[in-house]
């Protein structure tokens, strides 16, 4: 027994190791209960991503109810693509033109918080930086030799790298450094919350699961004690 526990020690640092270097991420501070930052990261998402990326796992109308537009709105302001408010927020960007264009298909975006985490996109599309080396002459700090343009560069301007991986103040843009974090922590929320719309929801009905079973636990506890009242 003590040689298979002096194993195991050893072998938790190697797979460890093998899930590769921790990335330090920025905290993005989202708030899933900010519809006006949902909607702006909405708007941001349909204006900047969608010609690339869909959302084909969400839906234009379960979109508008959460965050509280109408079907009318909806269909006037809110929808680039699709006919009827119940079409999923697809584009119509050709999968193999794609691949050739970009080296791969753009993935969706809908579980994107999900697999990567909020934090990991915030930092994403904020740590692009000049290589005249990569096919649209940048790359990105965190996605190495990424295959993406930076197509919010008007917005935040241009970042260089030097020699010791650290990224310089953008120059160029139109927004400031402040401005540009608020834009790309409104658009972090939205995809937060295409990855799991129904997540306050579900957090809020959990306080009212713990409350219900501890009250369970007094009442079966009380019952234990009734029927080992006699044996004790």
């Amino acid at each position: 027994m003590k040689k298979f526990i002096l194993a195991l020690l050893a072998v938790f640092p190697m797979l460890a190791g093998a899930a590769g270097p921790s990335l330090d991420l920025d905290k993005a501070g989202n708030d899933l209960s900010d519809k006006e930052s949902l909607k702006r990261g909405f708007e941001s998402y349909l204006n900047y991503c969608l010609g690339c990326h869909q959302l084909q796992y969400q839906r234009y109308n379960r979109t508008f109810a959460d965050l509280g537009i109408s079907d009318e709105e909806g269909l006037e302001k809110w929808m680039p693509t699709g006919e009827k408010v119940g079409d999923h927020i697809t584009n119509t960007m050709p999968a193999k033109d794609a691949a050739a264009w970009f080296g791969s298909t753009p993935p969706d975006l809908t579980l994107e918080a999900r697999f990567r985490s909020p934090d990991y996109i915030y930092t994403y599309l904020r740590s692009f930086y000049v290589d005249e080396k990569r096919p649209f002459g940048v790359n990105n700090k965190v996605f190495k030799d990424v295959g993406m343009p930076h197509v919010l560069q008007d917005l935040q301007g241009v970042r260089t790298m030097d020699e010791h991986g650290e990224l310089s103040e953008a120059t160029g843009g139109t927004m400031t450094a402040e401005e540009y974090d608020a834009f790309v922590r409104d658009l972090t929320n939205f995809l937060e919350y295409t990855a799991e719309p129904n997540k306050l929801e579900r957090q809020n009905m959990g306080y009212w699961v713990i409350g219900f079973l501890f009250i369970f636990l007094i009442f079966a506890y009380l019952l234990k004690k009734e029927y080992w009242r006699d044996v004790h």
